[in-house]
């Protein structure tokens, strides 16, 4: 017998903008590895989803390199705040305030995130 991968029908909702734009499947997300989404207006979203499901969606442009990769950084926990590591100079950025927790005057851009 063969087991067939797990699929859903949810799909995942940025609010951008007064309206919700329609970024992946659900089951694009796996706990401890980031997804980046374009957006329409050209920008990227970094978007996550831990180990209980919660979902999270931060600005994906590395405020410190410029280059869109923090939805290829390593993610963890501080003080109890889910954070996500730049793969670059290690910044970490607090997943839901978008605070950088090495640098207080860096921070990068939240989204409302659900899945629906």
């Amino acid at each position: 017998m063969t087991l067939a991968l797990e699929t859903t029908d949810l799909k995942v909702r940025l609010h951008l903008a007064g309206d919700w734009f329609t970024a992946c499947d659900l089951s694009a997300l796996l706990p401890g590895r980031g997804v980046a989404v374009l957006l329409p207006d050209g920008r990227q979203a970094a978007l996550f989803a831990d180990r209980t499901g919660r979902l999270y969606a931060i600005d994906n442009r590395d405020p410190f390199t410029g280059a869109a990769v923090l939805s290829r950084g390593l993610t963890g926990t501080h003080q109890g705040r889910p954070f996500v590591a730049s793969p670059l100079l290690k910044q970490r950025f607090d997943l839901e305030s978008g605070q950088c927790l090495d640098d207080e005057t860096v921070r990068v851009a939240v989204y409302e995130v659900k899945a629906v």
